[in-house]
């Protein structure tokens, strides 16, 4: 792993950053390959989103020049990037420090395949998360503990991924993913409207769809469609499809995911 700050190497994070002290920043992650962000300006949309909504005033363009100096010192750029927007060093408090906020990019070198599909083992979680504040709905923020708690759930049952509900008894995603569900022959992702990240490859899918005339409801779901499930599958900008070929203990229909996949040719992705 190598990581950057502000485009330059460091060697350390400050105690006094707020991104340690109170998760005050937010981030993306994303696959690079041949030097090149996979989604790029889906993952730059989101950030200036997260970053008008959060008050950070960040230099983006940082991004770039931080993808220069990783190749001062490697050939080529493939595996992922996360890049995390801190508010930096503060004092003790809530209040906002007046300086910009600092913008870190981690690189995790690996061989980078083209996309394809997976196939998985799904259920639903016991543990449901709560409503986010409005101006934190679909934000990537650093307090990821909800996800963390539902990880180690998802793990004791051998999930790679998971169903997640809200305290309203509303699907909202996966773990770490956004999710497509297939009832009745129709397709439906979660609103997110109260909760829930605006995921890069879900919206490039969603957009796919819409060009390609596929029908995807955009809707709450609710507990009790569950068992009306025949499809689903899991997305996100490392992975644009997960197919649940169980889901608590129930086979679905994996052949209209993988029809899909082929369809929106979801192994190819913009730069």
């Amino acid at each position: 792993m190598l990581y950057l700050k502000n485009a330059q190497p460091v060697k350390d994070i400050d105690v006094l950053d707020r991104a340690f002290h109170y998760g005050d920043g937010c981030f993306t992650t994303a696959r690079i390959r041949r030097n090149r962000i996979e989604l790029a300006d889906r993952h730059l949309a989101r950030l200036r989103m997260s970053q008008q909504k959060l008050s950070l005033q960040a230099d983006l363009d940082l991004i770039e020049k931080s993808l220069q100096a990783l190749l001062r010192s490697e050939a080529e750029l493939n595996g992922t990037l996360k890049i995390v927007l801190s508010r930096g060093i503060g004092q003790r408090g809530y209040s906002l420090p007046e300086h910009p906020a600092d913008l870190w990019v981690f690189y995790y070198p690996k061989t980078v395949q083209d996309f394809s599909y997976e196939q998985i083992q799904a259920g639903v979680l016991q543990q449901a998360i709560g409503l986010s504040m409005p101006n934190l709905v679909g934000l990537k923020t650093l307090n990821r503990l909800e996800q963390v708690l539902l990880k180690q759930e998802a793990d004791l049952h051998g999930w790679p991924e998971a169903l997640v509900t809200d305290v309203q008894g509303t699907i909202v995603e996966g773990v770490s993913s956004n999710c497509f569900i297939r009832i009745n022959n129709t397709w439906i992702t979660p609103e997110l409207r109260y909760n829930g990240v605006f995921g890069v490859m879900r919206a490039e899918i969603l957009q796919r769809m819409q060009d390609q005339g596929i029908i995807c409801q955009q809707r709450d779901v609710e507990m009790d469609e569950i068992p009306h499930i025949d499809s689903l599958f899991f997305c996100n900008a490392l992975s644009p499809m997960k197919i649940a070929t169980q889901f608590e203990q129930r086979a679905l229909n994996v052949d209209a995911c993988i029809e899909l996949f082929n369809r929106l040719r979801l192994n190819q992705m913009p730069y």
